[in-house]
């Protein structure tokens, strides 16, 4: 019930986005709809007339089906950039294996002494196609539009990950911000989505082979109107945006950021957070949302935007760690403790450049770094039914070093097995994985804790004034009230949140602070 109240809520303060979203979402499917009738319903009928060619077509379009949606889209973007184009390009290519298959049957399916009965009158080969069998073929034909049209609503929620927009921004924010009510602010409508394409095909697909003919050509004339919803007006500014899910709806990032700079005047689209670092270097955005410690800002040549109002809280990283690890195991304690205070802003810039633009693996960076420090010991050999520490982290760079660095403390100074379980995905996940017992631990944040695990009042966040000291202390005795875990010693360096710009264009635009953004851009 109380996530019902929170959903209803969420709508009413949403309605103006939720209506641009549920548009957006309507014109990608319907545009790529269109692309998928207009290719494959001919190409359906021609291999009706060479089917020795049926097999490789059918099987191409069958391999194009299999090939997860998130790396079709990775795949698209350096060819067609972020926006509409890679979106409505994959979800057309989805949409080619129901409808081919379908035309392809739907002829097939037509008696053979119909259409010789057809050629007997006279008719050519290409007047019963058009007047027996493709009228004979609509129904089957129809439900393989249906079929596409279905998959094309649900795959196009993964459009919200390469700024395309649609429904899949409030499912992926509420993912990331471990918000149900906003998860179903956009699942709901999305499915709902689907069940009136359906239903609306459906009904088209129960008329008579007259009547279906005539529908159908007026749906080929509604597709295009359809999917020009996608192309109304949107906001626009002298500089674009590309934030992470997690960025927009978090209490500390964008929302925090327009009331404390007035950033209004600054349209933005949703990425996903492996995409936004790559839309700002290739200049398909301006300004974006990173993180202080992130080795891209310095392969990029990327400059970190002040935050001059101290918007963004601390974010001091640290172990969070099951109690009864550590009391099954006490000689892990000293160990982890080797990192305590071992790792400055500078020196995980550098581990994560090493990283993210050198591409060395995490597991040698950490080595490198373990050796630079005197604290790496050997791997002890391996004792048959070793209790087996399970390491997690998060889907970046950053986190699997860290992974690395105590998966090799552990293994160099204990009789322990460890099992890393890196790449676990966002906050909500890795957390959820720790408090289940699926993990025994993993690299968090001080200012991630507080504001998007406890979520605690406004009024709380401000008595703690942004101090380290104090946001750690608090975020300790609430993860062992509530959540009976516990948060070891930081390891020494900020990972904050802040606003990236491209260093040539903010210095051409004279912007080194978020406040002198703001400046820019109500000039």
């Amino acid at each position: 019930m109380e996530t019902l109240t929170a959903l209803f809520t969420f709508w009413r303060e949403q309605a103006g986005k939720l209506g641009e979203q549920t548009l957006q979402h309507i014109g990608l499917t319907a545009g790529s709809l269109l692309l998928g009738v207009l290719l494959g319903v001919p190409l359906g009928l021609w291999l009706s007339r060479r089917p020795r060619w049926a097999p490789a077509v059918l099987g191409v379009a069958g391999v194009l089906q299999t090939v997860p949606s998130i790396a079709l889209l990775g795949f698209l973007i350096p060819l067609l950039g972020i926006g509409p184009a890679p979106a409505i390009f994959a979800l057309f290519l989805y949409s080619l294996l129901p409808i081919i298959r379908n035309t392809l049957a739907g002829i097939r399916g037509v008696p053979p002494a119909v259409a010789e009965a057809a050629r007997g009158l006279g008719l050519t080969d290409g007047q019963v196609l058009r007047h027996v069998e493709l009228p004979l073929a609509l129904p089957v034909l129809m439900a393989g539009i249906r079929t596409a049209a279905v998959i094309n609503v649900g795959v196009a929620t993964l459009a919200a990950y390469v700024a395309a927009g649609g429904l899949g921004e409030f499912i992926f924010g509420g993912i990331a911000l471990n918000n149900p009510a906003m998860i179903l602010a956009g699942a709901l409508p999305a499915a709902g989505l689907a069940l009136a394409f359906d239903a609306l095909l459906g009904g088209v697909q129960r008329l008579s082979s007259r009547r279906l003919g005539q529908v159908g050509a007026g749906l080929l004339v509604a597709l295009p109107l359809l999917g020009a919803l996608y192309l109304l007006p949107r906001a626009t500014g002298k500089l674009l945006a590309g934030f992470s899910p997690e960025f927009v709806g978090r209490a500390d990032g964008l929302p925090s950021l327009r009331k404390t700079y007035g950033l209004t005047r600054l349209p933005s689209v949703v990425l996903a957070p492996a995409l936004v670092y790559e839309a700002a270097r290739n200049a398909h955005v301006d300004v974006i949302d990173g993180y202080s410690t992130d080795g891209r800002i310095r392969a990029y040549h990327l400059r970190v935007l002040r935050d001059d109002r101290h918007t963004f809280p601390p974010y001091y990283a640290a172990p969070v760690v099951r109690p009864a690890l550590l009391r099954a195991h006490p000689e892990l304690t000293p160990v982890l403790a080797q990192l305590e205070g071992q790792i400055s802003d500078s020196v995980m810039t550098n581990l994560n450049y090493r990283a993210d633009y050198l591409h060395q693996d995490p597991k040698a960076i950490a080595e490198a770094f373990l050796r630079r420090r005197g604290l790496w010991h050997d791997a002890r050999p391996a004792v048959a039914g070793a209790p087996v520490v399970r390491l997690g982290s998060k889907i970046f760079a950053e986190q699997y070093i860290l992974a690395e660095l105590y998966a090799a403390l552990i293994r160099g100074n204990t009789d322990l097995a460890v099992q890393t379980k890196t790449g676990l995905g966002g906050t909500t996940i890795c957390f959820e994985a720790l408090r289940s017992g699926a993990i025994d631990m993993y690299p968090e944040y001080t200012g991630t804790g507080l504001l998007v695990l406890l979520q605690p009042r406004p009024a709380v966040v401000d008595s703690l004034g942004g101090q380290p000291a104090a946001v750690l202390r608090y975020v300790r005795q609430e993860f062992r009230r509530r959540y009976q875990l516990e948060w070891l010693a930081p390891l020494g360096f900020n990972n904050t949140y802040a606003l990236l710009m491209r260093e040539q264009q903010a210095r051409q635009l004279g912007v080194a602070s978020v406040s002198e953004l703001g400046a820019f851009l109500r000039e």
